[in-house]
């Protein structure tokens, strides 16, 4: 087993041997199926390298509804394998692979028609827990109005007439690709963030690697493999004009997500309403009793404007907000949101069945001698995604490779969680920490909560919250910076903790101390924690600008007023 501390040393380490070693295959992408790619070709014993040009899950895999499930409306349109897939993944992370980062979270689907409804809606919820096997979740339920209005007393009586009552899981999506790109560090993998691919290295007509750019040191450096994953999500069509061609197409559909304090809506379970298109879920965040929050989305509109930064607009708030006030007795307000994020899914736009290996909703394609690219699907299905994109890869090696052991392979922190969270009383009198914190630090860290136990013990005041975010400590910082990764501000701020969504300044006061925190694992001084905290400041300015315009366009022209903090322009991957 190798280190899966993910700090400035660690990088360092990686990328001196990208520059030296010759790799079984490298991944460009670290979104969630990037990372997963890299964990199965780890797991499989092959050599990979990993290669990311913002943050890991800076893209779609930080900006989802943070749901693990099998897709009610899929059922709808009788892609029973795709929900058949998407339950199973999403019993084997509630129960082997991550079990202290995906938890069970309650809904209810209100009805508005007598019984055909119900009997339409309670045949589909039926069939949805019979695919899913043997769940750890409860089975599903009927409810009276009376029943509903019980659970849900936020809903207007006249909003329905009855409910089915079902649960699905629920994942801090960040949080979990981060835990998956940790995994793959410990078992071999070498992983760089900050590191841009700015082209490919060819013999012949054949892929031979990748020509990457150290964004925190400016230095080029070129990573040889033997095959090229190409894990980009909405930067697919970009990476394949970067070789000059591509056998499939992406096109990125905006989903928009409002957070609400917990008091706005009376409820003891997540709502799911039908749109005129597709769903909308009003979501507990995190899951109850620890809940603070809500989240309500999404939308889904095209977005052809720039990737890294996509802006929500007034007019995807006022949706949002118009769609969930027709059935709550005490409509929102704008005052009422105190978080908003924008995310790109990438959807396949077309592709030919003679040159793609098409696995339901994803696409896994050979797009030149030694590359390949994996694109579309859904978050559930990300370690799927990965094996059916090392499985191309590796059939490209001139060696045999094992199947992919992924499903049986607990992620960093799980093993040892369920015993770590019986003893959370004896962990909290041990540490001086009140019960509750160290359930917290549990449900993030899962059976590493040690790492972070240990800190406090050597340093007491890094037990006490985070000025301006108190549902964090100080330790959480620190350990960003030292273990997972951050390499700014706003890696910790949006990513390692929700503190820019959960927050109504967007963690703007928690800014400095932050910073200040991650300034002693990352050699920051004073005038470095000042830029850190003036670009996160920049960049709260210029989103609350961009949800006051009132179209696309505009909203993406405000956003852009705050530059990326990584060196350089967009980037491609």
């Amino acid at each position: 087993m190798h280190s899966a501390q993910l700090g400035p040393a660690q990088r360092r380490a990686a990328l001196d041997r990208m520059a030296s070693e010759v790799f079984d295959i490298v991944v460009v992408g670290g979104g969630v199926t990037g990372a997963g790619a890299a964990l199965d070709a780890a797991s499989r014993g092959l050599s990979v390298a990993l290669v990311e040009a913002r943050d890991y899950a800076a893209g779609t895999s930080s900006r989802s509804s943070k749901l693990i499930h099998g897709g009610l409306r899929y059922l709808e349109q009788l892609n029973f394998a795709l929900v058949r897939e998407a339950l199973r993944e999403r019993t084997l992370l509630l129960t082997v692979l991550a079990p202290h980062l995906v938890r069970p979270v309650p809904f209810l689907y209100p009805l508005r028609h007598h019984v055909w409804e119900r009997a339409y809606v309670g045949v589909g919820v039926a069939l949805y827990d019979l695919m899913a096997g043997r769940s750890p979740l409860p089975r599903h339920r009927h409810l009276t109005r009376r029943g509903a209005l019980r659970r849900v007393p936020a809903l207007r009586r006249d909003a329905l007439v009855g409910a089915v009552a079902y649960h699905d899981a629920q994942v801090d999506d960040a949080r979990h690709t981060l835990t998956v790109a940790r995994t793959a560090a410990r078992y071999g993998a070498a992983l760089a963030t900050s590191a841009r691919a700015v082209g490919f290295l060819r013999e012949g007509e054949r892929m031979a690697g990748v020509r990457v750019r150290d964004l925190e040191g400016g230095a080029d450096l070129d990573v040889r493999a033997r095959q090229v994953i190409n894990a980009t999500g909405v930067w697919t069509d970009d990476v394949q004009a970067l070789i000059g061609r591509g056998r499939i197409r992406v096109q990125a559909s905006k989903g928009v997500h409002l957070v609400v304090p917990r008091d706005r809506i009376h409820s003891d379970s997540g709502i799911i309403l039908r749109t005129e298109s597709s769903v909308l879920f009003v979501i507990p965040w995190p899951v109850p009793p620890a809940q603070r929050h809500w989240i309500i989305g999404t939308t889904d509109t095209d977005w052809e404007l720039g990737k890294a930064h996509p802006a929500a607009s007034r007019a995807d708030i006022d949706y949002l907000l118009g769609r969930v006030n027709a059935v709550l007795r005490h409509p929102l307000t704008p005052a009422d949101v105190e978080g908003v994020y924008a995310g790109l899914r990438p959807l396949l736009a077309g592709e030919s069945e003679a040159t793609s290996k098409l696995s339901r909703e994803h696409a896994v394609v050979r797009s030149v001698a030694g590359m390949v690219t994996v694109a579309g699907g859904k978050y559930t299905t990300y370690r799927v995604m990965a094996a059916d994109a090392v499985d191309l890869a590796a059939a490209g090696l001139d060696r045999r490779v094992p199947p992919s052991p992924t499903a049986e392979t607990p992620l960093f922190g799980a093993a040892g969680y369920r015993a770590a969270w019986n003893g959370r009383d004896r962990l909290a009198a041990g540490s001086g920490l009140h019960v509750a914190r160290v359930e917290h630090l549990l449900g993030r860290y899962g059976s590493r909560v040690g790492e972070l136990l240990d800190l406090i013990a050597g340093r007491p005041e890094l037990g006490r919250p985070i000025p301006g975010a108190e549902d964090y400590l100080a330790v959480e910082a620190v350990y960003a910076a030292s273990h997972e990764g951050a390499l700014h501000l706003d890696d910790t701020l949006t990513r390692r903790t929700r503190i820019s969504i959960e927050t109504w300044d967007r963690g703007v006061a928690a800014a400095e101390p932050v910073a200040r925190l991650m300034g002693e694992a990352l050699g920051w001084d004073d005038a470095a924690v000042e830029r850190e905290v003036e670009h996160y400041r920049a960049r709260v300015d210029a989103e609350r600008e961009s949800q006051a315009q009132h179209d696309d366009r505009t909203a993406d022209a405000a956003r852009m007023g705050a530059p990326d903090v990584r060196m350089g322009s967009s980037p491609t991957a």
